[in-house]
């Protein structure tokens, strides 16, 4: 098989890809996010995805740096709304010491109180430099804002007066009350036998205690839709336009992908690019996005241009969402759309490390690995009345917010 699931009697399973390669890639994705933080204590997850790397039990900051990296291996991690996930490349011999690494980081951290002060420090940088970058924090500022009172609705990196207040004893917490056994999901690529991979895996991470303990993750109601602007010390107009939409679980949700990618997804293409960029040069960047969630989603437009040209920008892209909600696309222009959107799935599993985070993913989301034919087969199913159905559902004016980063004169 192509893949294949262990699962350890301690409820940790592993989803195993077979590739006949030198390379492999691993991860280790836990169910723990943004989202599952207490207010007043935001910024938590990624707070300790940093401090993972610092200390523990068994290894100084360097030994965890240098395990990988001293045998050419390559080291990292990051943060969702959802997730956490530690991800490394290596080469085929080196398996045994990746997964030990990261069992080490993820339960047996120290977090020393040195450490704590330093990252913080790092982390109110990366702040800093968060908010020079106008088209990445006006990403975030809109899911504040659309997810206003939910877990949803704050920032990965929290806030500067959460992150100073954050102690030890909120990490431990969050560990204990996140970090389910049942709900983490090791990722293994490369050319290994199921028997090897399950050996090592029952000697490292088979002895880690059963830990059940369930959270209880609320799906966020349906706000009225809002227009907001805010005018900005920048050179260009920001503005982003969108809504809640599907979770991973909706029977829309490769429907609602394949019309984001048509709209304005990867390529040059992209019916928002072609008018918007290429016909009318008003905009650099014009692009959508589609990210569904555990239990809701979200969906939005975003381009960033001179302010005298934005409000031209947005006329052409209501227009553009009017078309979806009322033409139905043809028997050609579906299955245009269908070859373009399978073809750049099937190229992105070229890149094993994505590829193998992403069937991690799969395995948490639905209890199964979603095989490439699957899902070709899924975007195949869906039909015109489908698309204009979702059109008219996502895309409808009443049910759009709109945030705007606007120069100060």
């Amino acid at each position: 098989m192509e893949y294949e699931v262990i699962q350890l009697p301690n409820g940790i399973r592993l989803v195993l890809h077979h590739v006949d390669s030198p390379v492999s890639h691993a991860c280790m994705l836990v169910n723990a996010g943004a989202r599952d933080e207490q207010v007043g204590r935001f910024g938590l997850a990624h707070f300790i995805e940093h401090l993972l790397f610092k200390q523990t039990a068994r290894r100084n900051t360097n030994q965890i740096l240098n395990r990988l990296e001293a045998v050419g291996g390559d080291l990292n991690a990051y943060t969702t709304k959802e997730y956490t996930c530690i991800h490394a490349s290596f080469l085929s011999p080196y398996l045994e010491r990746t997964l030990d690494l990261f069992e080490d980081l993820f339960f047996h951290s120290v977090f020393p109180e040195n450490e704590m002060e330093k990252e913080k420090g790092v982390i109110m940088d990366e702040m800093a430099s968060y908010l020079d970058s106008p088209e990445d924090a006006i990403m975030d500022d809109f899911e504040d804002l659309l997810f206003e009172g939910h877990g949803l609705g704050h920032n990965i990196l929290g806030t500067a007066t959460d992150l100073q207040g954050l102690s030890k004893a909120d990490i431990v917490d969050f560990i204990k009350q996140n970090y389910n056994t049942h709900e983490i999901i090791i990722g293994v690529s490369g050319n290994y036998t199921s028997k090897k991979v399950r050996l090592l895996a029952e000697k490292i991470l088979g002895k880690l205690p059963e830990n059940s303990s369930g959270k209880a993750r609320v799906a966020p109601t349906v706000n009225p839709s809002r227009q907001t602007a805010c005018r900005k010390p920048i050179n260009q107009a920001h503005y982003v336009l969108g809504t809640k939409a599907y979770g991973v679980h909706d029977e829309n949700k490769v429907g609602l992908l394949l019309l984001n990618n048509l709209l304005g997804g990867m390529g040059m293409s992209s019916r928002l690019n072609l008018i918007v960029r290429e016909k009318h040069g008003i905009a650099y960047t014009v692009e959508s996005n589609y990210t569904p969630y555990s239990d809701t989603g979200l969906f939005y437009i975003y381009f960033g241009t001179d302010e005298e040209k934005a409000g031209r920008a947005r006329r052409l892209i209501w227009k553009e969402l009017k078309k979806l909600r009322e033409q139905r696309l043809g028997v050609m222009q579906l299955y245009q759309a269908k070859q373009k959107f399978k073809g750049q799935i099937a190229l992105a599993e070229e890149s094993r490390l994505s590829l193998i985070v992403s069937l991690a993913k799969s395995l948490m989301d639905y209890d199964r690995v979603q095989s490439l034919s699957e899902i070709l087969a899924q975007i195949d199913a869906v039909d015109a009345g489908q698309l204009l159905g979702i059109a008219n559902e996502i895309l409808a004016e009443d049910n759009l917010s709109s945030l705007s980063f606007i120069p100060d004169a």
